[in-house]
């Protein structure tokens, strides 16, 4: 859909390549070839979670800010919960039913890549050599695994993928990924004395090993944290599934020093092989790479004051895809879409943060077609 939809949008070389990565060209306007070729990315995948079946989504016109019912779910979209939303008065909502999540993450990135691409067609206007790609499974945190930078043709890029019209991102957690498998030795219990190993046991005494508040509920901008994603076990063996961020670089080592750590201690306390600790590196900090090239959260900057939209420079919780890009040669920070509450069934989206996310794009590529 998205190829035919870029085709007849007049994009060039548009093609959807073996892993699914799709990608398109907008030609520069003649006498504009030499300016430098910039990029736009979002990710076609949403999270697993609230998916079970069709979203519907509500559109609530003149929001007046407070409390939203939604749908017949018993869920409510609360200001007390979401601050924010006495800042959308007088906005076009978009809503769940309360059922599913929404798809703006990144739905909305798409369609506003496509509506910039639109825009510079229908109003002709001038502007330099700009790439478009949109990837799959971002959301398990290899939407870039397979990208290709060359085929994209851009020297730099931004990823739409973001929260709050406005939002600059380029810094973002290091990232891992830590699981705790737990061989436990079940004997019958009423002859277990100082014989049974219970390995479920075993995995609550390494979760109590780790700080009880450096978790995502308590900790918030720069800090780090560990996540326990799911867990699993009986007495004979258990798994504990970890996420691990950090954005500072010495930080992030030494919360996995102190995972390996408890492995450690765990192993010397109920044997050798009890405890097996694998870690998985997922994505670095692209503040590494952005800090060579700050013009483009410069760039950004104007773009959203020529927009009339307040910058909001934040570290990204998480990451994207741009994270991986920039250390593949792509410098690729990341721009709010205006959505909000991702990745649950409270998640929103407005309208007028969609166009003001659209017009801060539209003068980024003015910003690069102007040579600056």
């Amino acid at each position: 859909m998205l190829e035919e939809e870029m085709k007849a949008l007049g994009l060039t070389g548009v093609h959807t390549d073996s892993q699914c990565y799709l990608y398109g060209k907008i030609p520069a306007t003649p006498g504009y070839e030499d300016k430098t070729a910039i990029g736009f990315i979002a990710h076609m995948d949403t999270v697993s979670d609230f998916c079970g079946h069709e979203i519907k989504p509500v559109i609530t016109e003149n929001y007046d800010g407070k409390d939203l019912v939604l749908g017949e779910s018993g869920r409510v979209l609360s200001s007390d919960t979401f601050s924010h939303l006495k800042g959308l008065k007088g906005r076009t909502l978009i809503t769940t039913d309360g059922t599913t999540i929404l798809g703006a993450d990144d739905k909305a990135g798409i369609a506003e890549i496509l509506t910039m691409a639109e825009r510079l067609r229908d109003e002709n206007i001038p502007h330099g050599p700009v790439s478009v790609a949109f990837t799959p499974d971002e959301e398990i945190g290899t939407g870039a695994a397979h990208f290709n930078v060359e085929d994209f043709g851009a020297e730099y890029a931004y990823t739409l993928d973001g929260d709050t019209e406005g939002e600059i991102q380029y810094e973002n957690f290091n990232a891992c990924k830590a699981r705790f498998d737990i061989r436990g030795f079940n004997v019958h219990p009423g002859s277990s004395k100082d014989t049974m190993i219970n390995a479920s046991l075993l995995a609550m005494e390494i979760n109590s090993l780790l700080p009880g508040m450096e978790t995502p509920r308590g900790t918030e901008d720069y800090e780090g944290f560990y996540h326990l994603m799911s867990m699993s076990g009986e007495c004979g063996e258990a798994q504990l599934n970890y996420i691990v961020r950090d954005h500072n670089k010495e930080f992030f080592e030494a919360r996995k020093h102190t995972l390996r750590l408890i492995e450690k201690n765990m192993n010397e306390k109920w044997g050798e092989g009890t405890v097996k600790l694998t870690i998985t590196e997922q994505y670095k900090n692209m503040a590494e790479i952005i800090n060579g090239c700050m013009h483009l959260i410069d760039n950004a900057k104007t773009a959203c004051e020529r927009a009339g939209v307040k910058p909001l420079i934040l570290p990204i919780r998480g990451g994207t895809d741009g994270c991986q890009l920039s250390f593949k040669g792509l410098p690729c920070p990341n721009l709010g879409t205006g959505g909000h509450a991702y990745h649950g069934p409270y998640e929103h989206i407005t309208v007028e943060g969609m166009d003001k996310s659209v017009d801060i794009i539209m003068e980024l590529v003015k910003l690069y077609a102007a040579g600056i």
